[in-house]
């Protein structure tokens, strides 16, 4: 059976609280990026949002994940490649992962040890701030990817936050070279800003002689090419990048289809959490590159989507959320 998209990354269960900004400066957490901890201070700081906050909502996350899943609503036939383990975390993504109807490498098989979460605080500013315990998927590794399927694909995409593990930085390569192999197409994010600030040559290892399609933000974009404006940056990209997609967040977008650099127009809408927007906005570029639309189309539906998602709390849509959405590609 072939797949629209094969989706390697870290595999999270996301708890996410509401936060105000004193927290982070009483608990020393430096806003608006993603920190990783170990499991003593993930058990200090849960134990604290839980009763500060209380927990808003639980689900099985990752960036990665979170693109795969939304694609996946769309209509996309999708599989996802991680590492959770036998506990009840475990059995919680799983269940979760497979309610979406992604294929996966996880069975009943699944090693002894902690399953990853990821801390989601989000500010009345809707800016997420995330403190990660990658627990065992951390241990990603190239055992666990299934070339099968990546031979069946038409994308496979790859998540930046992969480059902080030697193991899961490895199995993140294995992918992109299966991928060249068997002429399946590379996809890209690179995550977040302090995966290219503090990881950059991770990053580039990864990419390698280059991908046929980045996902980045503004920052992102910058730091990566290594340049203070965006103009630059996007020329700059071109060296790395067949084709690209630039997030500017309420400015909306810019999409490079290799030959033509595609203004995408943001959704005014309320932003109540921003967590997840960028995930969403590549897994619904992806569904619609995968069925026949072209970048400006696609694009058109990342907006629309990243935009809902932003609206309302938690990392993702409802799957009935998605349909309604396509809407915006024949606009």
């Amino acid at each position: 059976m072939g797949y629209h998209i094969y989706g390697i990354g870290n595999a999270l269960v996301d708890k996410e609280f509401e936060v105000d900004d004193a927290f982070f400066a009483k608990a020393g957490i430096e806003k608006g990026l993603m920190t990783l901890i170990d499991e003593t201070q993930l058990t200090g700081l849960l134990g604290q949002l839980t009763d500060t906050y209380g927990l808003k909502k639980r689900a099985c996350g990752g960036s990665a994940a979170n693109t795969i899943i939304g694609a996946s609503y769309f209509g996309a036939k999708t599989y996802y490649t991680c590492n959770v383990a036998n506990d009840e975390s475990g059995d919680f993504y799983v269940t979760d992962l497979k309610a979406a109807g992604v294929d996966t490498n996880l069975g009943d098989d699944r090693e002894t040890g902690t399953t990853g979460k990821c801390l989601v605080m989000v500010t009345p500013d809707a800016e997420r701030t995330m403190n990660t315990f990658l627990g065992i998927t951390s241990d990603l590794h190239a055992r666990h990817i299934n070339e099968t399927a990546i031979a069946s694909s038409e994308y496979v995409y790859i998540e930046g936050y992969l480059v902080t593990g030697d193991t899961s930085r490895a199995a993140a390569v294995q992918v992109r070279e299966l991928a060249r192999q068997h002429d399946v197409k590379v996809a890209m994010t690179c995550s977040d800003p302090a995966m290219v600030q503090y990881f950059r040559d991770g990053i580039l290892e990864i990419m390698g002689d280059g991908v046929d399609l980045l996902f980045c933000n503004e920052q992102e974009a910058q730091l990566l090419t290594e340049t203070s404006h965006l103009d630059d940056a996007i020329t700059a990209l071109k060296t790395k990048a067949h084709t690209f997609a630039v997030t500017c967040g309420k400015d909306g977008a810019l999409a490079w289809d290799g030959e033509q650099l595609h203004r995408i127009a943001p959704h005014s809408v309320t932003a109540v959490d921003t967590n997840g927007a960028g995930d969403m906005f590549a897994g619904a570029f992806l569904y619609a590159l995968t069925h026949g639309h072209d970048f400006a189309a696609a694009g058109r539906l990342a907006s629309a989507a990243s935009a809902q998602v932003v609206s309302q709390f938690g990392p993702r849509l409802e799957a009935a959320q998605h349909e309604p959405l396509k809407a915006s590609l024949t606009q």
